[in-house]
Formats: structure tokens, C-alpha cells, sequence
């Protein structure tokens, strides 16, 4: 089935996952949570309502299975990952990924297979 988006519209022009799992201590992935995920996922949401970006959507999410990474998010539809781990990272995905149009962070970007599984 093909979904035609401009038939009723996208609801958000971007939507944003933000980890904030939390796995035992001493776990060896580690956890998003236990880095600071849910302080910069409540940051990005208060800055996207700051810059009045009502077409984008901050979400908090569970386990995204790149713990050992994180802090991580994905922004879709564009499905791009993201490490950000200070809230000048979070500014910078905000004014030029969500607020200018698009263009993605390449220093904050994740690779499709990075991981502890390739390491």
C-alpha cells in the first residue's frame, strides 16, 4: 500500500524519538537514561515550543537499541540518527535540521550501522 501524503497532509513535518531507556547499572550497553536522555529530551521539547515549531513533534521513546551511543534520537521521515549529548547539540539539531529546512547535523550523525555489534 502506498500512502499519498499530500492527499490529507502530514499532521508533523518531523517527528522526533528521543531515547531515554534505562538498563541496570553495570549493564555493558549502558543506557540512554543514565546519560542524561531524559533532561535533553524535556530541553528539546521546551526549545522546539520556544522557536514556535508546532509542526514538529518531540516524543520520548523507549529502547531504540543503540544504547551503548547514546544519547541517541532518529528524526523521521527522514530516519536520520542523532547523538546528542549537551544542549548545544540539541540547539544545533533544532535550528538546522528541524528549523531550517532540513539540513542534517553530520558531526552529531549516527551511521546506519553503528554500534556495539560492529565494533
Amino acid at each position: 500500500m502506498v500512502i499519498d501524503e499530500t492527499e490529507g497532509g502530514l499532521y508533523y513535518r518531523h517527528h522526533v524519538f528521543c531515547c531515554i531507556n534505562e538498563r541496570p547499572e553495570g549493564n555493558p550497553r549502558g543506557c540512554c537514561a543514565r546519560k542524561g536522555a531524559m533532561g535533553l529530551r524535556n530541553y528539546m521539547k521546551g526549545q522546539a515550543q520556544k522557536l514556535g515549531l508546532d509542526d514538529v513533534r518531540i516524543n520520548t521513546a523507549g529502547c531504540l537499541d543503540r544504547c551503548e551511543l547514546g544519547p541517541t534520537m532518529v528524526v523521521y521521515p527522514e530516519g536520520i540518527w542523532y547523538r546528542a549529548e549537551t544542549r548545544e547539540d540539541i540547539d544545533e539539531i533544532l535550528n538546522a535540521h528541524l528549523r531550517e529546512g532540513g539540513r542534517a547535523v553530520k558531526r552529531l550523525m549516527l551511521g546506519p550501522r553503528e554500534d556495539s555489534h560492529t565494533k
